[in-house]
């Protein structure tokens, strides 16, 4: 995440959708705590098959979502879907091309279609990094991919 902070792309954003990471992710926790009170930090909720964007307000707003027992933030929705301007998005797998494999069910991948002005990060371990991973046509590449 150290990475992340330095990029430009992130420097000069205010608006930027991080994730609340899961314990097989890329930590976010500290990150997120960290940039909340400087820039609009917004975190993805589940809501069936879709991710919708809520504002991260500090801790206190954060409650256990019905799917995945991740930490979401409650409050009004964020819908100006053009005004995010970085996304940093965990992956399973990422290759040399800025390919991403998510978990399968293509939460992400219908979230990324939703915001085309938002520079896309993909942030993982070393070892999720490969040559070349399989990509279908709604995939969304990452314009980078950071790691260890």
């Amino acid at each position: 995440m150290a990475q992340v902070e330095q990029l430009a792309q992130f420097q000069r954003a205010n608006i930027v959708l991080l994730y609340w990471s899961m314990d097989d992710e890329v930590y976010t926790h500290e990150f997120v705590n960290r940039w909340y009170k400087e820039k609009t930090i917004l975190l993805p909720c589940v809501d069936g098959d879709d991710l919708r964007l809520r504002q991260y307000t500090g801790p206190e707003c954060l409650q256990s979502g019905p799917q995945f027992g991740i930490g979401e933030p409650t409050g009004p929705e964020f819908t100006d879907l053009n005004k995010v301007e970085m996304i940093v998005v965990p992956g399973v797998a990422f290759d040399i091309h800025n390919n991403r494999m998510g978990r399968g069910r293509g939460f992400y991948d219908r979230l990324l279609k939703s915001t085309p002005n938002a520079f896309k990060v993909g942030v993982a371990f070393n070892f999720q990094l490969f040559d070349k991973i399989p990509v279908e046509s709604f995939d969304v590449p990452m314009d980078k991919v950071v790691s260890e």
